[in-house]
């Protein structure tokens, strides 16, 4: 039979067990709203150029791993931008740009460096996209 300080301990941990397991995504204040970190994803793709992608991208990074799914995002919608009219020499230039920054932190522990990673890959599909959007004869929006 359990004691009654041995019982207290027992439904304390219980307690937090369960409060943590129930807890909802974890929100985040971004463009002045509470959002969750799919909710800014959403709203970095429904952007309307690279440039504002990536402005909402730094409004609300975390400086941790959530800044990996943002970054992805930012270079989704620049990729758009130029991708396409990439040629195989251009393409591999692109990735090598991209495995560089893959490797810049790699040997570092903590969440801060996958998102320096992220933002180092969003700046170079950023940096192409302005390319291409100059090469077109339009302005970056």
């Amino acid at each position: 039979m359990l004691s009654k300080s041995c019982l207290e301990v027992l439904l304390a941990a219980l307690a937090v067990v369960l409060s943590v397991a129930g807890t909802p995504a974890r929100a985040m204040v971004c463009m002045d709203k509470s959002m969750t970190l799919d909710e800014v994803a959403d709203a970095i793709s429904a952007q309307k150029s690279c440039e504002s992608a990536m402005k909402v991208f730094k409004d609300c990074e975390l400086t941790a791993s959530g800044d990996v799914e943002l970054g992805a995002a930012v270079e989704k919608k620049c990729e758009a931008d130029f991708k396409p009219g990439l040629n195989a020499a251009q393409t591999q230039a692109y990735q090598r740009e991209m495995r560089v920054c893959d490797g810049k932190y790699r040997n570092k522990s903590g969440t801060m460096y996958l998102s320096f990673t992220a933002f180092c890959r969003a700046e170079v599909a950023q940096r192409y996209s302005q390319r291409a959007l100059k090469a077109a004869g339009q302005k970056a929006r």
